[in-house]
């Protein structure tokens, strides 16, 4: 079951509990960045863990570790749960070691500690939830607030108009608590029970009445006989009036120490065991779940570096080697430019023609996944893609990227721009066979890069191409030629810059064997 108030979700295969905020912005600034630092940096068996923060509005939420048994508040007016002295001793230990540690820690002071705030995991531990996060909190201006959620608040806190938390009051709050474990009632609701004729105040006359500070100060009535005389010693040493007479939680826990001494330490063993049986049965699916959940990862990460990289060159980064360049002595590259492209991104918004590219590569890496080639990279409107490399295929290199290039201009006939249906996209595609160089450049972004003049003459056959056309040189042509089975007719002889005058080619199709 979920607290009141959460949702359950799935983050990486695990169940989390999502508290939805109602915060239309969520302004991230200094503060929220140190509160977000400092929950993920915080861990205690006794505190639940923080996940993260979903910044998505309107679904802007707070994502933490999933207790499946609920909150106390609910555990204590279960009347189906068996709950004898030893559990209740266990609950409230735990409430001291997740407060001591808390009041240790960088937070200071809960702030928020009642029952519904104290999450009961799969191994019936107590784990305190709400605590920090304070910035973000203080950004919510619509939340309706029970006057009964104010049971918990200490008096000084309540007749401070701008409320601030503080370690004294929680000791207070503790104390409440206690009252809860101690009677399995709510906050207030032990009184004597007998009196029929006693009326049942309003949350906003106990308030009141806490306001006032009377002598004695208004508390919850307890039975003596509920509990030892020392616990109820305690919890009302807790709730003093004055903040300077209630105890620190380190001077609690020796306390709840002394208290509980005299009970046998068989009894305690047995919990403990009981604790570790529970937490046995759960480790080795817990186990399972962790190792599936890395090798998820880890999958995942392969893939993507996989995308950055060839297969076999991150294989022997990952060991740690080094990659030497390699040189290849005949490879084809192949270049592609969209045509109108800057007078395109002139009518179009950035978002749209982020999404144009997005969908154009997508489409082209869907289709070069049938070809023996590999992606160099796209550098905005450009896609480089080279054959005959990191893995030497022969003279296929070449018939490799021609079919390729056709299967691209095919592709494009069915091509649609999203917000210019009308407009026809033109692509101009460039193709060159030679020698070149590979290898590994960078340590903290590694890239996979090709040196040569073959780029260069690629990268120009492209460039004095013309839309929908596939432009080769006349060394992929005579490649090409003793395949017999592709269709290339002469251009002619063209001004290349940098390399004078080139007698270049069109790859117009293939001829069906």
């Amino acid at each position: 079951m979920a607290a009141s108030g959460m949702k359950l979700g799935l983050y990486k295969g695990i169940k989390v509990a999502i508290k939805m905020l109602d915060i239309k912005r969520l302004h991230i600034n200094r503060a929220v960045l140190m509160d977000l630092k400092q929950m993920r940096a915080i861990t205690h068996e006794n505190l639940t863990r923080f996940i993260g923060l979903c910044i998505d509005e309107p679904n802007i939420s707070i994502f933490t570790e999933h207790c499946p048994r609920g909150t106390l508040m609910d555990m204590l007016a279960n009347d189906a749960m068996n709950m004898d002295w030893i559990c209740r001793y266990s609950i409230i230990t735990d409430i001291v070691e997740g407060m001591t540690f808390l009041h240790n820690s960088d937070f200071q002071f809960h702030g928020k500690l009642k029952s519904s705030n104290c999450l009961i995991d799969g191994r019936f531990m107590v784990k305190l939830s709400e605590f920090g996060m304070v910035s973000v909190y203080s950004q919510i201006h619509s939340e309706v607030i029970n006057p009964r959620s104010y049971f918990w608040t200490a008096p000084e806190h309540l007749r401070d108009k701008n409320y601030k938390a503080s370690k004294k009051g929680d000791v207070y709050s503790f104390a409440i608590i206690l009252q809860e474990v101690i009677t399995r009632n709510g906050p207030f609701e032990c009184g004597d029970t007998k009196n029929k004729s006693r009326r049942i105040l309003e949350p906003e006359e106990i308030l009141d009445k806490i306001k006032l500070g009377t002598i004695p100060p208004y508390r919850p009535e307890m039975d003596p006989s509920d509990c030892q005389p020392d616990f109820i010693k305690l919890m009302k040493l807790c709730w003093a009036e004055n903040p300077a007479e209630r105890p620190t939680f380190p001077e609690i826990k020796s306390k709840i120490k002394k208290i509980t001494k005299g009970i046998s330490s068989h009894n305690f063993l047995d919990n403990l065991l009981l604790r570790m049986e529970q937490y046995a049965n759960n480790l080795e699916q817990l186990v399972e779940e962790k190792t599936q959940s890395l090798y998820d990862e880890k999958k995942k990460t392969d893939e993507l570096l996989y995308q950055l990289l060839p297969k076999f060159i991150a294989e022997e980064l990952k060991k740690g080697n080094h990659v030497k360049p390699e040189v290849y002595d005949s490879v084809t590259i192949f270049f592609s430019d969209i045509v109108g492209f800057t007078s395109l991104c002139a009518e179009s918004t950035p978002m749209q023609v982020v999404d144009l590219l997005n969908d154009l590569y997508t489409c082209f890496d869907a289709t070069i996944d049938l070809y023996n080639v590999y992606k160099v990279e796209t550098i905005g409107d450009a896609y480089m893609v080279a054959s005959g490399l990191p893995i030497k295929i022969g003279d296929e290199h070449a018939s490799e990227i021609a079919r390729m290039s056709l299967a691209l201009i095919h592709t494009l006939k069915n091509f649609k721009i999203r917000h210019k249906p009308e407009r026809k996209m033109k692509l101009r595609i460039g193709a060159h066979s030679g020698p070149c160089v590979a290898g590994v450049v960078g340590l903290k972004m590694p890239k996979y890069c090709l040196f040569g003049d073959t780029v260069n003459t690629a990268s120009r056959m492209e460039s004095t191409g013309e839309a929908l056309k596939i432009h080769i040189s006349e060394q992929m042509k005579k490649i090409l030629d003793t395949f017999g089975t592709f269709r290339i007719s002469k251009r002619g002889d063209i001004e290349i810059k940098g390399k004078g005058i080139m007698t270049t080619y069109w790859l117009e199709g293939e001829i069906s064997t």
